[in-house]
């Protein structure tokens, strides 16, 4: 029986709705998934993925193919093309499925008069794919960065640039954390042998596992009864570096969508976890995540800024803050932050992450630690951030990362290991 609709139109869809809309894939995606077949999901997700990782090289073809660009109310069509070329190079669909479905493509988008144009254009493109790579490769799209992203890259990193560009530009592995509630980990890793997944044990961090070739979540044994948890290896950093303890009052602030806070509470599952976050809707991610590994957290939507709201006077033992950030180092998972952040979001969030990690700092008890924490790679939010917050607060000592030069621990991603990540740990004096 064949489905009532297209799936490479849906992609151009999901793709306008990025770029033109600046709306995040995450949000965009599950809404378009809904209706569509199960089936259909991951491949529908690979489409929109993949060319928004590969998005300036396919531009740069359609470019050269084009005497001129389609815009206003024919955009989408550009997005579909993009879609097709993507398609022709990266999947293993065969190319005349490839141009059949994609020209379909522009009829489910209601404009049927621009089939041959989408015909055309791909023909084109796989008469002359050869010359057109082999220019691309010596061309700035190459990078598939934008160029200002590319700059601070450069300048924070002037030898190891390119390899954070490669990085981000392939497809993210998959980490596993296991719960040390159920196993440890080497009594897990027999349970994936057993069960025929290849799986590889971080060298640093004590619950995380990588598998050289991912696999769907139900695989993996014990996924339904909390055994173990899709989380990146650099994400379960910040719970080793907190050290959280049974009967401590912690908090787990910028909380969202909860994968910290089930982990503070399979290391110290007596410990007495509040998590905050100021997005009411994500909020229920937390609570999902609760719900699978059978714990339990007080659960508060807040602004980070104004903590007197949501907790008083209270002060906590430990405080993860995992401040938001530009996420410049989870790109590989999310290559469309490439294209959604802009070059002045990063002064803005460096102002916010220091309002909150000052308005904060007054709730840490005497002798507690708080974790500082981003999924970003840049050093204004990162070293600089707490080079500045130490300057101003003699109550604050550096411990375990860095030293007040090059205060805290920079995580680059790498294709074995985990993604761009930030830590500081600070003890109150």
């Amino acid at each position: 029986m064949k489905n009532n609709y297209n799936l490479r139109s849906i992609a151009a869809k999901a793709i306008g709705q990025v770029l033109d809309q600046g709306q995040s894939l995450s949000t965009v995606l599950p809404e378009l998934q809904k209706n569509i077949a199960d089936k259909d999901r991951a491949l529908l997700q690979e489409f929109c993925f993949g060319t928004l990782r590969m998005l300036p090289q396919l531009e740069w073809c359609i470019q050269q193919l084009m005497a001129k660009p389609l815009l206003g109310k024919q955009r989408i069509l550009h997005y579909l093309l993009m879609v097709g070329i993507y398609q022709l190079l990266y999947t293993r669909i065969p190319p005349h499925a490839v141009l059949a479905e994609t020209v379909e493509g522009a009829v489910a988008l209601k404009r049927p008069q621009l089939k041959g144009l989408i015909n055309g254009v791909l023909r084109q493109f796989q008469r002359q794919q050869e010359a057109l790579l082999a220019r691309a490769a010596n061309n700035d799209s190459r990078y598939l960065h934008p160029s200002w992203l590319l700059k601070r890259i450069q300048q924070a990193y002037p030898t190891q640039w390119q390899q954070i560009i490669d990085a981000n530009n392939q497809k993210p592995p998959m980490w596993l954390r296991v719960n040390r509630l159920h196993h440890k980990r080497e009594d897990y890793l027999q349970l994936m042998q057993q069960a025929g997944i290849a799986a590889i044990p971080h060298k640093t961090y004590h619950d995380a596992i990588r598998l050289p070739t991912p696999c769907s979540v139900t695989d993996l044994p014990g996924f339904t009864e909390g055994w173990v948890t899709v989380q990146d290896a650099s994400a379960q950093g910040c719970i080793d570096l907190l050290d959280p303890q049974d009967g401590e009052h912690i908090l787990d602030l910028c909380a969202a969508p909860g994968g910290k806070t089930t982990h503070i509470l399979e290391a110290a599952p007596k410990a007495h976890v509040m998590a905050v976050d100021i997005d009411e809707q994500r909020l229920s991610r937390v609570k999902e995540n609760l719900q699978r590994l059978r714990q339990n957290a007080e659960v508060r939507q807040g602004d980070g800024r104004m903590p007197q709201q949501w907790c008083g006077s209270q002060q906590f033992d430990r405080i993860l803050l995992d401040a938001p950030c530009s996420a410049t180092g989870v790109i590989r998972r999310h290559p469309d932050i490439k294209w959604l952040r802009r070059d002045s979001d990063i002064a803005e969030l460096t102002t916010l992450q220091s309002e909150i990690l000052n308005a904060i700092w007054p709730h840490l008890k005497s002798g507690g630690t708080l974790v500082y924490a981003t999924c970003s790679i840049l050093p204004p939010e990162n070293c600089e951030q707490i080079a500045a917050f130490l300057q101003c607060h003699s109550d604050a000592k550096l411990v375990d990362t860095g030293d007040v030069q090059s205060p805290g621990q920079q995580n680059l991603p790498h294709p074995e290991d985990g993604d761009g990540f930030f830590y500081a740990k600070l003890i109150k004096i």
